[in-house]
Formats: C-alpha cells, sequence, structure tokens
C-alpha cells in the first residue's frame, strides 16, 4: 500500500454555456439562475492509501450543485476533468477523464440531471516499480453502492466519491469481489448474488466461463457475448433479474450459496481458475 495526495481540474467544456466560470479551478459553474445558484461541479482530492494489485481507492470526492437554471442552448455536453496524483516517494500523474453532463428539464415525471462517463479509463499511464499503469474508475459511489451513472437531484448540492482503480495497462483483470451468501427472500434466498469486476483497463471477454462453488447446481455459465468493460461491475443473483447489474440469474428457486460459508470460484472455458473469493464463517483458508 502506497499513499498518495489526489487533486483535481475542470479545464475544458464542450460548449460554451451562460455564464461559464471556473475553468482550470476545482470549481467550474455555468448558467442563469432561476430561484437558486448557477450549477456547477466541484472536484474535492486529498490523501488516499493506494494498492496496486486491482484494489479500489477514492479517487477523491465529484459533487454536482443541481440548482434550478433557464433553460440551456444545449442540454448535454461534456466536462472534462484532469486528476492529478502524487505518491509519497514524489512521483506524480496526471490522468484526465470526460464526465457527459445531461441537464434535464426541471419539471417532468425525470428532473433529476445524470452524469456518466463515455470512458472509464484514462488515455494516460504511469509507471512504477516498472510496471505500466493506467487509472480506470470503477464508478460513483452512492448510498455505498458503486454506480456508473451519477443521478443528482434537483435543487441541491450532491455528492459521490469517485471510485477508481490503478490496473495493469492493456489487460482485463477479471475478480470476484463480492458474495451476498445469505438473502432476505424468505426460503428461496432469490436475492443472494455474487459481484464480478472487471479491474483490468482493457475489456475482458467471460463469455462461456463458469462461476460456481464446485457442487452440483451451482454452476452458472455466462452467455456467448459476455463481455465486461473496464471498471465493470456485474451481479449473478440466485433468482432475480436486475438489469441495472447485467440481468444475470441462476433461475433457482432455491438457495445456491451456503450460509454457513464456502468458496465462490471462476473459471475460464478451458477450466483454468481465474478468481476465488471466501465467504462467510466457514470460509477455508487460502
Amino acid at each position: 500500500m502506497s499513499q498518495a495526495t489526489t487533486s483535481g481540474t475542470w479545464p475544458t467544456i464542450s460548449v460554451t454555456p451562460p455564464n461559464l466560470s471556473g475553468l482550470g479551478t476545482d470549481h467550474v459553474t455555468w448558467g442563469v439562475p432561476a430561484g437558486g445558484g448557477k450549477s456547477g461541479y466541484i472536484f474535492r482530492g486529498g490523501a488516499v492509501d493506494v494498492r496496486l494489485d486491482g484494489t479500489e481507492f477514492t479517487l477523491g470526492t465529484f459533487t454536482h450543485e443541481n440548482f434550478p437554471i433557464q433553460a440551456m442552448p444545449q442540454p448535454q455536453f461534456d466536462v472534462d476533468l484532469t486528476a492529478r496524483v502524487v505518491f509519497e516517494d514524489g512521483t506524480q500523474a496526471d490522468f484526465s477523464f470526460r464526465f457527459h453532463h445531461n441537464e434535464t428539464p426541471n419539471t417532468g415525471p425525470n428532473p433529476e440531471d445524470e452524469v456518466d462517463l463515455p470512458s472509464f479509463v484514462s488515455p494516460q499511464t504511469v509507471t512504477v516499480d516498472g510496471e505500466e499503469y493506467a487509472v480506470v474508475i470503477s464508478g460513483f459511489k452512492q448510498g455505498g453502492q458503486v454506480v456508473r451513472k451519477f443521478i443528482s437531484p434537483e435543487n441541491g448540492a450532491n455528492s459521490a466519491d469517485v471510485v477508481a482503480i490503478f490496473a495493469k495497462a492493456g489487460r482485463p483483470e477479471i475478480a470476484i469481489t463480492q458474495v451476498r451468501h445469505k438473502g432476505e427472500v424468505k426460503g428461496s434466498q432469490a436475492d443472494e448474488y455474487v459481484e464480478i469486476v472487471n479491474r483490468g483497463s482493457a475489456p475482458g471477454d467471460i463469455s462461456n466461463w463458469v462461476l460456481g462453488a464446485d457442487d452440483a447446481g451451482q454452476d452458472f455459465t455466462f452467455p456467448p457475448g459476455t463481455v465486461l468493460q473496464p471498471g465493470q461491475r456485474i451481479r449473478i443473483y440466485t433468482n432475480q433479474v436486475h438489469p441495472e447489474w447485467g440481468g444475470f440469474s441462476y433461475g433457482k428457486g432455491r438457495p445456491i450459496w451456503n450460509d454457513q460459508g464456502d468458496t465462490a470460484k471462476l473459471r475460464d472455458t478451458n477450466g483454468n481458475l481465474v478468481s476465488h473469493l471466501g465467504y462467510g464463517k466457514a470460509a477455508p483458508t487460502p
């Protein structure tokens, strides 16, 4: 683990909205207020612990100031972020990301603004201990969940941690990161799930890979065309379908994962063990 300091600035925006100010700083604003303040983005970094083994860390805190403004000439546009990371040995690097903004109408069924990232991988890399790394944003952490799209309620300043990974450049890294082995649905525990993340900086094709615990009836085979983008996370539920998590389900009417504990295993098409994760009190020692 290494200590680093992060910071960020907003250098460019793809349009020139009314009242634009703050480019080149960590706080950019725009718009003609319609009652409150302007809209804008803030990025706040700080001291963080980073690891180079695919462990997620907080790059910084993103805040969207979503106050009512008059209708924009172009309601969708891109705002670029430059995130600087300075390691404790003095090594530093700048990484760029593009935030896509959707300034939705203030009235109607969905007044919340939306922010997402067209690409979650920085084009820049840094070399640490002879290995080349890129930074991958895995999402915005809101309410304990890491999501790929930031939903920002109207008339407030809404914040989320930007969760990122130092990933080896040019390759995928598929890993099991969570097993929810005790569901809340009585009897069937249909809401059990296993979470899998691509912690690499390139897409990973997991078509026909198998998730299971080496017990009969616990194997799930991923369908052809299953590709995880850098930073993308999916969940495989016991008997629920959640499109926002990829829509994968065992389709079993009984629990899959041992309440006392076991090991979830992910194997490739050749049967090689790619990732495993022990869970529960009875998890075996690796």
